[in-house]
């Protein structure tokens, strides 16, 4: 029988009513009480490490439920995470930074209702997450919701009230789990070494989405601010340049200023391809300028925060941001 801990950070999962709406309240022991049956198949600890919705957290967040997992890792086969759907998308691949080569389960999962509610999607996604944690070979970092694993670099809430709220973006769902019956399609990453930690991130990361008519200006704003921006660009990535509004100028500022800017793409499938139109092979070949391709832009975000830990030095940040981890990039400029 698996020995796993539970960790509770809060969410809706957690949640009870209150006259301001739904507020984390529940402790994991609670969460626990919903699902019984647990108890036949694997020995369960809990602990409380915040009550916050998700909406309210923060890269100190993601290090410390890092650092509680390196505390216990060799005294637990799994961890769950219990949180808030809205940016458990980030954590979760803010986890796969920070816990590098795991050859355990690191699951997260949440719910779009309150498990104390009699119609409820709490208990059959904890339920999911605690079978799947306990299933031999299971290692690496998952989301896990509405009967789907899906990798944590790869994960994306796309439906803000249905129970199906995450997809695998660019990249086939590692399993499906239909109560004891699981289908797992894709093994976490081979592991060549030992399971690495990391406890420093650099949250000055912005996040720009372009729309027609925003003035180029604001390059030099987040600049002021900000060690990197991801420009959440059209289609397959492109940098206006036309007319009074001429983002290139922008740009060669920021390559100046050794600033790191990542072409994104706000499509949300098939990812960015900058060269193939002009606006964007501008932009990515007379600066320092690189690519999100496949990533998603939870993942991209985050990934810059975990490099620019160890480094800001462009040429170190782009081989660091072209090195695959967890499978978070498929597509890049020399494969």
């Amino acid at each position: 029988m698996k020995k796993l801990l539970l960790l509770s950070t809060g969410g809706t999962i957690a949640s009870v009513m209150t006259e301001n709406g739904l507020a984390p309240a529940a402790t994991p022991k609670e969460l626990l009480s919903y699902i019984p049956e647990a108890g036949k198949f694997c020995e369960i600890s809990v602990r409380q490490l915040f009550n916050l919705d998700s909406t309210n957290f923060q890269p100190e967040h993601w290090i410390r439920i890092s650092e509680e997992i390196r505390r216990e890792y060799e005294v637990y086969d799994g961890f769950i995470v219990t949180h808030g759907t809205d940016t458990m998308a980030y954590t979760a691949a803010a986890l796969s930074y920070l816990i590098q080569n795991p050859e355990k389960p690191i699951i997260l999962t949440g719910s779009q209702k309150p498990i104390s509610v009699p119609i409820t999607d709490a208990r059959k996604n904890l339920m999911d997450s605690l079978r799947f944690a306990s299933r031999d070979g299971v290692r690496g970092v998952y989301l896990v919701f509405d009967g789907k694993a899906i990798l944590g670099t790869r994960a994306r809430k796309i439906r803000s009230k249905s129970y199906s709220a995450f997809e695998s973006i660019n990249y086939p769902v590692a399993a499906f789990i239909d109560e004891n019956r699981i289908i797992q399609y894709v093994d976490g990453e081979s592991r060549t070494g030992e399971t690495v930690f990391y406890d420093r991130l650099n949250p000055r990361v912005f996040v720009l989405k372009l729309i027609p008519g925003i003035e180029p200006e604001i390059l030099q704003y987040i600049g002021e601010r900000y060690d990197a921006i991801i420009i959440e660009s059209y289609g397959v990535g492109g940098i206006p340049f036309y007319n009074k509004r001429n983002f290139l100028s922008g740009l060669e500022d920021l390559t100046e200023k050794g600033k790191i800017v990542v072409i994104a793409t706000q499509v949300m499938l098939e990812g960015s391809d900058a060269e193939v139109y002009e606006v964007g092979y501008r932009a990515v070949n007379h600066y320092n300028v690189l690519q999100a391709y496949d990533m998603t832009v939870e993942a991209a975000a985050v990934k810059l925060m975990w490099i620019m830990g160890q480094s800001t030095e462009f040429e170190t940040v782009k081989k660091m941001f072209y090195t695959r981890v967890s499978q978070d990039i498929l597509v890049g400029p020399e494969w």
